[in-house]
């Protein structure tokens, strides 16, 4: 345990926030001189587009650690801080440092662009690249075809930045006005709104696989139609929610995006591997994943290094509503939106285990974050209390007192049998229940492992279990 001095050097100062020790600055700057040289190697190599989504989210790691440290004091005084609750001493630390995050990884992603599409621009054009004399897609007079931009490529770069900026706004509302939840759930499905129209337009495959057991009875393929839209609206909500719903202790925002970011990444390695066939039919769509996962990689290690126990800053809503919608975008856009779902096990066991607070079943506080005890220094379940005026309903309670039996729950009655309180419907105060008081570093290290875990699970199911229910495996 921290002591009470040893916190306190972790707290908030300006002027060690906006100076970057020697070692920091040299280590930066020699990752960023790296990065610009295999740019501009990539740059000479018709683009090299893998390398140079690499070295850009080197330099988005050291661009996004060196303006969090710089732009600190700034958030504070524009009244962007809260109190870390969690520690003996509560200091004020600057909020919502997630949009450092988002917004250089947007600029990553422009600045990518040209890497990713430096070959197509180069046949497209008769000069070796003077894009002043651009010839249309057929055969000239000699014979030899003339190659045609792949605008429908750079569409889904378009309609991926405009789905993810539109989202960085919502979280910056948040971040600024508190926006009730009940005002904001569904707001994540509006910003996705031009990616769905690019996908009717682009690809518009609504139709599902049937498992092998029920294809006697359906058919093989059934055609969900407009349902299927409604479902990939329901992941553009989800995703972003749920990081937001598994929050409170240090880390684990960023924690479990950078999990799942590169449960996705491996993902995607099974399809783009060299010891795949290639060709593959689905090996562009990972390419998309992947270049847009790196950069996503490289700011949130940057800010995962500012936010870990104990946490000099907070990330806000903005980057959970940023985070999830990176997901959204290269699921559906990457076309394995249900394969995405099975990197979500906790975050969907967290949504449902809630859903009775969420839906104002039991009463939901304000913050459901775990309590911590002052004494111990030691983090332990927080609970909602059910006072005389506004009792429970008796039902509710032998659920309750259900859940307790079964140790979902933890649960207090008084004399009569009833019950007074309860412990909060979230997996990290549930997961207190079952191991006891921790300290936060130790949570989050236990949900994080939980998060890999489960992923690893989900990624064996799609690729070796769903065999059993289907005729093979996409990936060969």
């Amino acid at each position: 345990m921290l002591s009470l001095t040893q916190q306190t050097c972790w707290s908030y100062d300006t002027d060690r926030m906006q100076d970057l020790s020697s070692t920091e600055v040299y280590s930066l700057s020699i990752l960023s001189v790296a990065c610009i040289a295999i740019l501009v190697n990539a740059w000479k190599s018709d683009g090299e587009p893998l390398f140079a989504s690499l070295a850009i989210s080197g330099a988005a790691f050291s661009f996004t650690y060196a303006v969090i440290r710089w732009t600190g004091d700034v958030f504070i005084k524009r009244g962007y801080k809260g109190k870390d609750l969690s520690k003996k001493s509560p200091v004020e630390l600057p909020e919502a440092m997630g949009l450092i995050s988002a917004l250089v990884y947007l600029l990553a992603v422009v600045n990518f662009l040209p890497f990713a599409f430096k070959r197509d621009i180069v046949e497209a054009t008769s000069g070796g690249g003077n894009k002043d004399r651009v010839l249309e897609a057929g055969m000239d007079d000699t014979g030899r075809f003339l190659h045609r931009f792949p605008l429908e490529k750079l569409a889904s770069y378009g309609f991926a930045y405009g789905t993810l900026a539109t989202t960085t706004i919502l979280g910056i509302l948040d971040d600024s006005f508190d926006m009730r939840w009940r005002h904001k759930f569904f707001i994540p499905a509006f910003a996705a709104l031009p990616m769905l129209g690019l996908y009717f337009v682009d690809f518009g495959v609504t139709h599902v696989v049937v498992p092998l057991p029920l294809r006697p009875y359906l058919g093989e393929l059934i055609d969900l139609g407009g349902f299927y839209y409604l479902y990939m609206a329901a992941v553009a909500i989800f995703c972003p929610n749920c990081i937001n719903i598994l929050a409170g202790v240090n880390g684990i925002e960023v924690g479990q995006s950078l999990v799942i970011a590169l449960l996705l990444l491996l993902n995607d390695f099974l399809y783009v591997s060299p010891w795949m066939h290639q060709p593959h039919p689905a090996t562009d769509s990972h390419l998309f994943s992947i270049y847009l996962l790196l950069p996503f990689v490289g700011v949130s290690l940057a800010l995962l290094s500012h936010n870990w126990f104990p946490a000099r800053v907070f990330v806000g809503d903005t980057y959970c509503y940023f985070a999830g919608m990176v997901f959204a975008v290269v699921g559906i856009l990457g076309h394995f939106s249900k394969t995405l779902m099975l990197l979500f096990i906790p975050q969907i066991f967290n949504f449902l285990y809630s859903a009775p607070q969420l839906f104002k079943v039991v009463p939901c506080p304000r913050h459901r974050l775990p309590r911590f005890n002052a004494r111990t220094g030691l983090l332990e379940p927080s609970v909602t209390t059910f006072s005389e005026e506004k009792p429970m309903r008796p039902v509710v309670g032998e659920v309750l007192k259900v859940l307790h039996g079964l140790r979902m729950l933890r649960v207090e009655t008084n004399e009569k049998g009833r019950v007074t309180q309860c412990s909060n419907f979230t997996i990290l105060n549930l997961w207190l229940v079952w191991r006891g008081p921790l300290r936060e570093d130790r949570l989050a290290t236990e949900i994080l492992v939980m998060q890999t875990l489960c992923g690893l699970l989900g990624l064996w199911m799609r690729h070796s279990l769903a065999l059993l229910l289907f005729s093979q495996d996409n990936r060969f």
